[in-house]
């Protein structure tokens, strides 16, 4: 079993000691990679996409590259054209300004060199990029690969937690069983006292159609139906978490069932133990439906 949520970490090759990636996921309806590249690595794009795709079904992936700009290489310079530019952008101002009658505070060296794109720094990072493409997959490969290991292990929480609460449930079914067993026989006693009773009483009662009246009754009142399909529901449950393919949306629909059966054992109850197991069943399936949000 495979949970949506996880965390995983892959430092740079040797040869980029400054690149750390990170991947982060938590539960989604689908399949959602979201990407944080700096400048440049653009071109990884497709790449991890393709990578993450092939690696995982559903989740909200964010997948981060980060630089440690301290081990760039190259020293600033000029950039001429910006440079220029900037310049007569400044000139242009102090003309406009000056035919307004409006005199513009000098700009500094280092305000001009504040100035974006002005300095530059030669560090080679789209060549780079081309050169290192197989090293930079392989880095994503491995992230992806990571990823997995840490929602499987969470995955394997889950599934330790889901069996708990797949065993609380099935208690309440067995409990539910014998106390709709002993309800019924209460019941029964109940019904045939006071049918005696109308009978020695009035002459107008219709035997044959009396039988049937209490025949609907005691059918509407039989949650036999409902704990057989909550066992059927166990044991389906119990069959996904022995699945290996992603089986997060079916669990859902399956909370659901066992949601509906547990209503319907409420509705039915007609004693207040059956009621209060019901109530306590339901809790339980609202527990586990939570826990199967985070199940790939």
């Amino acid at each position: 079993m495979q949970s949506m949520t996880g965390f995983a970490a892959v430092k740079g090759a040797e040869s980029a000691a400054g690149r750390a990636w990170e991947a982060r996921s938590v539960n989604g309806r689908g399949l959602d990679v979201r990407l944080r590249l700096p400048e440049g690595f653009e071109a990884l794009e497709p790449v991890i996409r393709s990578t993450f795709g092939k690696v995982f079904g559903r989740g909200s992936i964010t997948v981060s590259l980060k630089l440690d700009r301290s081990e760039q290489r190259g020293l600033p310079h000029l950039s001429l054209p910006h440079l220029e530019a900037a310049l007569d952008a400044a000139e242009e101002a102090s003309n406009r300004a000056a035919q307004r009658g409006l005199a513009l505070a000098p700009l500094s060296t280092g305000e001009l060199l504040t100035l974006r794109g002005i300095l530059e720094q030669d560090t080679g990072q789209t060549e780079d990029i081309a050169a290192e493409m197989d090293a930079l997959a392989a880095e994503v490969a491995e992230l992806a690969a990571a990823l997995r290991e840490a929602r499987a292990a969470e995955g394997a929480r889950l599934e330790a937690i889901l069996r708990e609460q797949l065993a609380h449930i099935a208690e309440l079914v067995s409990a539910a069983r014998e106390t709709s067993l002993a309800r019924d026989v209460k019941r029964r006693d109940l019904i045939r006292e006071r049918v005696a009773i109308l009978l020695e009483t009035t002459e107008l009662a219709d035997e044959a159609r009396l039988a049937q009246e209490l025949a609907l009754i005691a059918v509407k009142a039989d949650v036999t139906e409902e704990l057989d399909r909550l066992e059927a529901h166990l044991a389906a449950a119990d069959a996904l978490l022995a699945a290996k393919a992603p089986v997060g949306r079916k669990f859902d629909f399956l909370t659901q069932e066992f949601n509906r059966e547990a209503n319907t054992l409420c509705s039915k109850s007609g004693s207040s133990e059956l009621t209060s197991i019901g109530l306590e069943m339901k809790v339980a399936v609202d527990q586990m439906r939570e826990q199967v949000q985070n199940v790939e």
